[in-house]
């Protein structure tokens, strides 16, 4: 994985310069990023677009990416697709910052990684699913359902619930 973050550090500070209404659009893409301390993204594209504001800059982010991800049913590794759509104000004094309390660095430079980690660790699903129709595993042998099909016999019921046998061929 690229480890190599700077394509997420915008520089905008030329940005405060221009009037108010003044917008820019920055593209995103990256085969793969390593987002510490524990994520990794492959395929990430999108775009930042900065815009003046009197308050201060006006950032909206729209990434899309993947992450490697273990299916909850079959326990299959796959590529779970994930997308990140934010927007945050850097202000330019701290009396004008929202609850964020994002203020414009001194530097000019924005650094966009721990939002984007953020926000695409909040895009993952609780419990990810391989395809949504996922048979999941074999109560009996652990067979994948989805690559195989399995015939055991239920014969493994409580005595004590067998009575409920009759009602299911009903």
């Amino acid at each position: 994985m690229n480890d190599s973050r700077d394509f997420l550090t915008l520089n905008v500070g030329f940005i405060v310069h221009q009037t108010v209404g003044y917008t820019r659009d920055f593209p995103i893409e990256a085969p793969s990023v390593y987002l510490p301390p524990d994520m990794n993204l492959s395929d990430l594209k999108g775009f930042v677009r900065v815009t003046r504001t009197a308050q201060g800059l006006l950032v909206q982010v729209n990434m899309k990416a993947s992450t490697s991800s273990e299916c909850v049913r079959c326990l299959v590794d796959f590529q779970q697709p994930l997308e990140a759509d934010f927007t945050e104000l850097y202000a330019f004094t701290l009396n004008q910052t929202t609850e964020t309390g994002l203020l414009m660095p001194e530097s000019g430079k924005i650094d966009l990684a721990p939002m984007l980690r953020e926000e695409m660790i909040l895009a993952i699903p609780i419990s990810p699913l391989c395809k949504p129709d996922c048979k999941g595993l074999c109560p009996v042998c652990g067979e994948n359902l989805n690559e195989t099909t399995c015939n055991h016999e239920d014969d493994d019921i409580d005595p004590r619930l067998s009575a409920l046998r009759s009602l299911e061929k009903e």
